[in-house]
């Protein structure tokens, strides 16, 4: 009896050992396979030194000792909203929060560097690219007053996006868009821009309806010209002709088609009374 119970006791210990080799054989087969995903680079390393990148697909590694640490390389975007804007002051030394956005992606073929020199996609993020953005639009905002960033908004946008270029050209990485997407100034600043704009809008149409009245009084003289005009050739032809030819102009515009009653003897017009 007690034979049997030790054979048992042997055949479980077997059954447990081999479960547990077969346990460990799937975990160490399960890690040494892996894809690389579409957008993603992986950089293989062996006792935590960089032994090369890895292209999107399936990988093989060896077990315990080498690991594959994936980046990013999709376009990515860094935002400065106006919940958590960049704070500049103004070439004229007015206080402006700036909003921006920035789309990059990582050069896929410098992934190994960025990799050794920050360890991942966001620490690069923190250490290299907000910096770049910030102090970019700060200096440059300094360059324009407060009213000048908002009517020549497209040159101060297109200077900004050149010096984060030449900024970021030698950090591995593309900037694919920059964005300044919205300014908020100090509330007096607000307001005194906005009566500006009213004055402006109200000049603009007390010059227009001064036109306006200057049209319609040069109406009122070009015709009070025109008929000063008429009445001198009318009064000319009354002249020279004596006044006979208004006088039958006259009467033929009061006639009313029919024949008088009464003629004028040895005349061979119509006598008509122009005074009824």
């Amino acid at each position: 009896m007690t034979y049997k119970t030790q054979a048992g006791d042997v055949n479980v210990r077997k059954i447990v050992a081999h479960s547990v080799i077969g346990l460990f054989v799937l975990i160490v087969l399960f890690g040494s396979i892996g894809t690389i995903d579409a957008g993603e680079r992986g950089v293989r390393t062996r006792f935590g030194a960089v032994k090369g990148v890895v292209e999107q697909g399936l990988y093989f590694k060896l077990p315990l000792i080498e690991k594959m640490h994936k980046m990013n390389v999709q376009t990515k975007t860094v935002k400065y909203e106006l919940d958590d804007p960049l704070f500049s002051a103004s070439k004229d030394l007015q206080d402006v929060k700036i909003a921006v956005v920035l789309n990059y992606r990582l050069d896929p073929t410098k992934v190994e560097t960025i990799y050794q020199q920050y360890g991942t996609v966001l620490q690069y993020e923190e250490r290299i690219i907000r910096p770049a953005v910030r102090d970019t639009v700060k200096a440059v905002a300094s360059q324009f007053t407060a009213e000048e960033l908002v009517t020549k908004r497209a040159e101060f946008t297109d200077r900004v996006v050149i010096v984060i270029n030449e900024r970021l050209a030698t950090q591995f990485v593309t900037t694919e868009r920059v964005n300044i997407t919205n300014f908020e100034f100090s509330k007096s600043f607000t307001e005194a821009i906005e009566a500006k704009v009213t004055a402006v809008q109200n000049a603009e149409a007390a010059k227009n309806k001064l036109e306006q009245i200057k049209f319609e009084a040069q109406q009122t003289i070009e015709t009070a010209k025109a008929t000063a005009e008429a009445q001198r050739i009318q009064a000319q032809s009354l002249a020279a002709q004596g006044g006979s030819d208004y006088v039958q102009l006259k009467a033929l515009e009061k006639w009313d088609g029919h024949l008088p009653t009464q003629m004028i003897p040895n005349s061979s017009v119509p006598f008509i009374n122009l005074n009824n």
